[in-house]
């Protein structure tokens, strides 16, 4: 098994966290990982996108040029990855900032109102987590109780309080991808 992912979108959208998670999560199934992150010149606003490669073997190389699978957060995103997907791959981008469909015959293409769940569980800043756990639905390489281990290994004990918050949206964005 040999998963290459490219999480994209603004800096501020949890693209980094959402790949340190899987990353972690799968460390925690002694599957081999990678993750590489690259920032925009931007803080926030600017373009970030880090690159996961996950595998039950030794991974000879974490760059990711043909990625497998591609979580778009937003339009720039979908517009810079969409071509990059091999064939046969997986691409889930965020359908509340992205108004135009993506087109791919050779893709399986899978839309999630990633913000708009995020607003309504009430902190917009968890659409990551609907984008993860949209894609744990989809490449079920780790359980969602092991991305809310290791993200309570690493929030600090004043963010601990945003546990429930995080859980909610990754469920949620589980069960709109386990529908598609």
């Amino acid at each position: 098994m040999l998963e290459e992912i490219i999480i994209a979108g603004f800096g501020g959208q949890g693209v980094m966290l959402a790949g340190q998670l899987l990353v972690r999560a799968c460390m925690l199934e002694d599957l081999e990982v990678s993750w590489i992150p690259s920032y925009g010149p931007e803080m926030r606003g600017g373009t970030a996108n880090c690159s996961v490669v996950i595998s039950d073997e030794a991974i000879g190389s974490p760059v990711v040029s043909e990625p497998s699978t591609v979580l778009a957060m937003n339009l720039p995103s979908v517009e810079k990855y969409l071509p990059l997907v091999k064939k046969g791959g997986l691409f889930i981008y965020n359908s509340t900032l992205v108004e135009t469909i993506p087109q791919r015959e050779d893709l399986e293409i899978v839309a999630v109102g990633a913000n708009q769940v995020a607003d309504e569980l009430g902190n917009a800043r968890a659409a990551n987590m609907v984008m993860l756990g949209a894609f744990l639905a989809k490449r079920p390489l780790v359980g969602p109780t092991r991305i809310m281990e290791s993200l309570g290994a690493i929030l600090p004990p004043h963010r601990q309080n945003l546990l429930p918050l995080n859980e909610k949206a990754l469920i949620r964005g589980t069960e709109l991808a386990s529908s598609l």
